[in-house]
């Protein structure tokens, strides 16, 4: 049996932008996509602290070092500049390698810089 698991997340990055007229997807600094181990193009969903809003798009590179987090195209419908999201990224596990799973938890300031990486929000605080 397998068991869909939260495998990284971002926690309460910062909007940088929404650009309604990009074809579409979740424009992010690859910094944190190293960090958060996610991958350009990978699908996430995505949940809005300040609306509610909750969406699936995917990953595209931005900058490095820019602290991008940029809604695209139909997207950036779900949130505005300044909002706080929350990007979780998910995988398949099997009874075996849940006996060792850990989810991957970024924090990040205001701008988006990481704060710390680890296992738990506990962790971190």
């Amino acid at each position: 049996m397998f068991r869909l698991m939260l495998r990284s997340k971002i926690h309460r990055a910062t909007v940088t932008d929404s650009n309604l007229d990009y074809e579409g997807s979740l424009t992010v600094d690859p910094v944190l996509l190293e960090a958060a181990d996610m991958l350009p193009y990978e699908q996430v969903r995505v949940s809005n602290l300040n609306n509610g809003e909750r969406f699936e798009t995917y990953l595209i590179p931005g900058k490095r070092g820019s602290g991008d987090m940029c809604l695209n195209g139909p997207t950036a419908r779900k949130g505005a500049k300044g909002d706080k999201i929350i990007v979780f990224c998910y995988e398949y596990y099997n009874e075996q390698e849940l006996k060792t799973f850990k989810p991957n938890i970024v924090l990040v300031d205001g701008r988006n810089s990481i704060v710390s990486v680890g296992h738990t929000i506990k962790d971190k605080e």
